[in-house]
């Protein structure tokens, strides 16, 4: 009789603490939002080559400097595994930079031609691995990017900068890291493939003035994001 006893109280013990300590990191319907700072780092510029110019070199490129914003992004899980996620952030801005080569006038070397800003609204679907129970949740995903260029400005001796918006894939991998029931803490990494035509003249007042300039920029940039989330 002591020993049902003993052992019915040990099991009540066990179920107990089982429940008090159970965390389900992801579970179908669940709704996680993140922030954190997101970092778009873009590609190599010498692939980004200008063209329609004839007096210039096969050397001149453009290419466009990194920037860090508040990233944002918000996942919806339809199973356990499966999540659908759009990713946001406050605009990034940049640097546009061109580099002129064998014009045989003072324009060879680098300029700035002016900056632009833009917001790269990806929607993407996930697979987590591991159970839902499971702290620690990596996942992979893939979606579609649409990047929206505005607010142009142009630089010294340069006028009338444009880039033309973009739709192209992307890839991601990440990780949740619960640190409580409900906050955790995100670490990922996505390649998106954004490809515009950036267009700008050259001033009057320059060697070759009155020229527009063309190129086919790969921007294709890697995005670093660290955040805090919040699971609803």
């Amino acid at each position: 009789m002591k020993m049902n006893k003993l052992s019915s109280a040990i099991l009540a013990a066990t179920l107990t603490l089982t429940g008090a300590t159970a965390t389900y990191a992801h579970e179908a319907g669940d709704i996680i939002v993140r922030a954190g700072f997101a970092n778009v780092d873009p590609k190599d510029a010498t692939t980004n080559d200008i063209d329609e110019v004839s007096a210039l070199g096969a050397n001149s490129n453009i290419a466009a400097d990194g920037d860090t914003q508040l990233g944002l992004n918000f996942v919806y899980m339809l199973s356990d595994n499966i999540g659908v996620e759009l990713l946001a952030a406050t605009p990034f801005e940049h640097d546009i930079q061109v580099s002129l080569a064998n014009t045989g006038t003072a324009l060879d070397g680098t300029h700035n031609v002016g900056s632009t800003k833009h917001l790269p609204p990806t929607l993407s679907l996930q697979y987590y691995l591991f159970d839902k129970d499971a702290s620690f949740r990596p996942y992979v995903g893939a979606g579609i990017n649409y990047t929206w260029f505005f607010d142009e400005s142009d630089g010294t001796n340069f006028d009338d900068l444009d880039l033309d918006d973009s739709i192209g894939l992307a890839f991601q991998a990440g990780v949740d890291v619960m640190l409580t029931d409900n906050l955790l803490f995100n670490a990922s990494v996505y390649h998106i493939d954004i490809d515009t035509e950036a267009t700008v003249k050259l001033d009057q007042s320059l060697p070759l003035g009155g020229e527009e300039l063309h190129a086919d920029v790969d921007i294709d940039p890697m995005v670093y994001m660290v955040s805090l989330g919040y699971k609803l």
